[in-house]
């Protein structure tokens, strides 16, 4: 699986962005995806992971603004990013794990995407 992120860039805060990642092979719709982000100095983070069959969740910090969903069609994931503050600066990445199950913990996913920069100004 080869996973394409995409969708960052330079926003104020309380502004939105949409990340999307794109994802090859023929077995998506069996995958869980996940959202991650690294800020500068910081350990890789969980954003917001959703299973093959819809059931999502979220890191506390980010849960009621930002948004994961998956269009199995498309084979593409999705985060929805609302209300951003400049704490939500960071490298974006899409992760993928063979399996129902999306988690919270980075090691489980075997497929990186190459990560998407998201800056938030004050």
């Amino acid at each position: 699986v080869q996973l394409q992120a995409s969708g960052g860039g330079l926003v104020q805060a309380g502004g939105s962005l949409r990340l999307s990642c794109a994802a090859s092979g023929r077995t998506f719709s069996s995958y869980g995806m996940g959202w991650f982000r690294q800020a500068p100095g910081k350990e890789r983070e969980f954003v917001a992971a959703i299973r093959s069959g819809g059931w999502t969740s979220y890191a506390d910090s980010v849960k009621g603004r930002f948004t994961i969903s998956r269009d199995n069609i498309k084979k593409t994931v999705y985060l929805q990013m609302n209300s951003l503050k400049p704490e939500d600066t960071a490298v974006y990445y899409c992760a993928a794990r063979p399996g129902t199950v999306a988690t919270m913990t980075p090691d489980a996913y075997d497929y990186w995407g190459q990560g998407t920069l998201v800056t938030v100004s004050s």
